[in-house]
């Protein structure tokens, strides 16, 4: 299995301006912009430690996921949340040659936690011996800043605070007690391997 991130979140989509006001910078300078690029790996630091921790997407993107096998004839589990839209579903052979499914096949069964790409009127397309299947989708809360549910929001910016405070590394592994608090709840419970 690999997730691809076919596309990255533009710099114009971080919130800067409210992260400088969060960390209760200085504004009004002539080198106001000199922090940027230091905000934003912090930001970006901290966007990449929330999503994985939690499964969620925060921001809106394209992904292929590349799997040799389903969970279910019928259904299989995406592995991260939410999921907006289903792009398209191809099986590449062991040779490379690409079949692509018909939409009217699958579609995308929409859940906060496990979203699922589900056969219609039957199963799966059947995955060759040693081929996969690309799964092309959109996922995340939304394109704006403004769309990520506030707790997420907050928790990026208390972590985004500590990375920016502590340039040379965190001191431990552990995400700090109060940011975990805030993303306990959008943690997905995996029972059976999350087939569904």
């Amino acid at each position: 299995m690999m997730l691809i991130e076919q596309t990255t979140i533009p710099t114009l989509s971080l919130p800067l301006a409210e992260f400088r006001d969060h960390l209760r910078l200085g504004t009004g300078f002539a080198d106001d912009a000199v922090q940027d690029g230091v905000l934003e790996r912090a930001l970006r630091a901290a966007l990449a430690m929330i999503e994985t921790r939690t499964g969620k997407v925060l921001l809106e993107r394209d992904f292929i996921w590349r799997i040799s096998g389903w969970r279910g004839q019928d259904c299989q589990a995406l592995p991260v949340a939410p999921v907006s839209t289903l792009i398209n579903v191809q099986i590449v052979d062991r040779t490379g040659d690409v079949t692509v499914i018909d939409p009217a096949r699958y579609r995308l069964k929409e859940d906060h936690f496990r979203p699922q790409l589900v056969a219609i009127g039957g199963r799966l397309p059947s995955i060759p011996a040693a081929g996969e299947a690309e799964i092309g989708f959109q996922a995340g809360f939304g394109a704006a800043w403004g769309d990520v549910p506030a707790d997420l929001a907050q928790a990026v910016f208390m972590l985004a605070a500590r990375l920016y405070e502590n340039r040379a590394g965190m001191d431990d592994a552990d995400l700090p007690a109060t940011v975990e608090a805030l993303i306990s709840r959008y943690r997905t419970v995996r029972t059976l391997g999350g087939a569904k």
